[in-house]
């Protein structure tokens, strides 16, 4: 039994910004499992992905860092193009390529406390696959990829059909303030988390970039300060670090406001390079009890 278990695809990612175009992997899962194994070893970890034969090296060289990996076999793996200028809240994205979905016959052997489940696109996990595995454990969702309509190569913000399906067997999800004007049309995080928690959430968490975070759980609102970085470098993956920051202290027994701190500080240290998070535990613990 893990304590954590993170299911999304690996990508491959094309990232532009003013200063420079960066290949590598990515995705939710990919940010996570390197943000988690750079954290202690505390919890029990596991990334289940799905790649094509592109990917293969990078699962391996996840092997050898330490990270357990479950890697499913798909046709190709997904592909994406991100574009950021001077704001690097705001980003432009295309898909050059798909992976095929999670099927329920891959979930069938997992066993985990949570599961936190990385959508890039709407179609990685079907209703019935999350229903599943909210039979063996919590689920988590990054309602990111939900949100996404590829059409052609690019990439459109529209509300998913299951929404309300899935809404009531999701214990926690994390959007951003640009998704929640999409899933509840509103900008008031207030507004947006009393909704989805009506639907069934547990626990809301909703990344305001530089503004900072709302999460709100047990009919309580947390306000979650903005670390200021000392320089901003790369925010590909700080949404996924957050989620890897806060879902590893709530495993380990932390309350809403400690977990979204040391989430939001870790997300900083993200922020100030290229690259997945790595680093220093004690630096992001200091960060985080900065008034």
């Amino acid at each position: 039994m893990k304590d954590l278990c993170c299911v999304g695809h690996i990508t491959r990612d094309k990232i532009v910004t003013p200063r420079k175009t960066v290949y590598m992997a990515g995705g939710t899962a990919f940010y996570m499992a390197y943000g988690i194994n750079h954290l202690p070893h505390d919890i029990a970890f596991q990334l289940v992905t799905k790649t094509g034969p592109e990917s293969l090296d990078e699962v391996a060289r996840m092997r050898q860092k330490g990270i357990e990996v479950q890697c499913f076999e798909s046709p190709h793996s997904v592909y994406f193009e991100n574009r950021y200028g001077l704001d690097s809240n705001r980003r432009t994205q295309r898909v050059l390529a798909k992976a095929a979905p999670f099927t329920m016959a891959e979930m069938q052997s997992l066993e985990a406390k949570v599961f936190h489940l990385g959508s890039l696109l709407a179609d990685d996990f079907p209703p019935e696959v999350v229903r599943f595995l909210s039979t063996k454990g919590r689920i988590s969702i990054d309602v990111q990829g939900y949100l996404r309509e590829v059409r052609g190569e690019n990439v459109y913000h529209v509300d998913w059909k299951d929404k309300r399906e899935i809404l009531s067997c999701t214990d926690i999800l994390k959007l951003n303030e640009h998704e929640m004007a999409v899933i509840a049309n509103s900008k008031n995080p207030r507004t947006v988390a009393l909704q989805l928690a009506e639907l069934g959430v547990k626990e809301v968490i909703i990344t305001l970039g530089s503004y900072g975070s709302l999460i709100y759980a047990d009919n309580r609102f947390y306000e979650i300060p903005a670390y200021k970085p000392r320089e901003v470098v790369d925010a590909t993956g700080c949404g996924d670090t957050y989620s890897a920051g806060y879902l590893y202290m709530r495993s380990l027994g932390a309350d809403y406001a400690e977990s979204g701190r040391f989430a939001a500080a870790m997300c900083t240290s993200k922020l100030e390079h290229n690259g997945p998070y790595d680093g220093d535990y004690a630096t992001v613990i200091a960060r985080a009890k900065t008034p």
